[in-house]
């Protein structure tokens, strides 16, 4: 593992807002598709950050093209209408869930990373992208699950003290589970108390 490698693991503890998990995320990618060889022109993709999502943790959005085919490559200069240039594929998005990454540890979390670049190298090259048997050896190659499993539980409650309300949830160890106390609560402007997650209390 290279200095710059170990650097980017340490980072990992450090992400607390969407901006910096976006920013982690598109570093990783970028040394992933050398490692892996994925042919990508990341350039092409946008980056949103979802806290909507409750079971999947990532996502590829894209255009819908009717007559594409995994397996059977595309050409984006006879899609002008789709494409943004000749020869060139359209934007397409990578769409991640806070919750699942707040629930995943590194090595889960870049696992994700590379199943979506897998459906990003295939739509990229075929105008669309599937689950199928190119799909799962390609995963494979890349040492990524076929199917992210859907996040757990959160681990952690945050009440406020002023009124018992819950006011948030969090799925792993962060500032805001270390220093609760520090923090106050916007409905009664009071400091918050954390606690670990009850199951029986969802």
């Amino acid at each position: 593992m290279s200095r710059d490698d170990y650097e980017l693991v340490d980072t990992y503890s450090t992400i607390e807002t969407h901006e910096s998990l976006t920013r982690w995320s598109q570093e990783y990618c970028s040394r992933a598709i050398e490692t892996y060889e994925f042919d990508i022109a990341l350039s092409a993709v946008d980056w949103e950050v979802s806290t909507r999502a409750k079971r999947r943790a990532a996502a590829v959005k894209t255009p819908q093209l009717d007559d594409a085919t995994v397996g059977e490559p595309i050409d984006w200069s006879s899609h002008s209408k789709t494409a943004p240039s000749s020869g060139t594929p359209p934007n397409c998005t990578i769409s991640l869930s806070w919750r699942a990454f707040e629930s995943f540890d590194r090595s889960e979390w870049t696992a994700t990373l590379r199943h979506e670049l897998v459906h990003v190298e295939q739509f990229q090259a075929y105008g669309t992208t599937d689950h199928g048997p190119a799909f799962k050896r390609r995963v494979e190659a890349v040492d990524a699950p076929v199917r992210v499993r859907r996040f757990s539980t959160p681990k952690y409650v945050l009440s406020c003290d002023g009124c018992g309300e819950t006011v948030a949830h969090r799925y792993r160890d962060c500032k805001l589970v270390r220093q609760a106390d520090s923090y106050r609560s916007s409905c009664c402007e009071s400091s918050l108390t954390c606690d670990k997650f009850d199951s029986a209390d969802d």
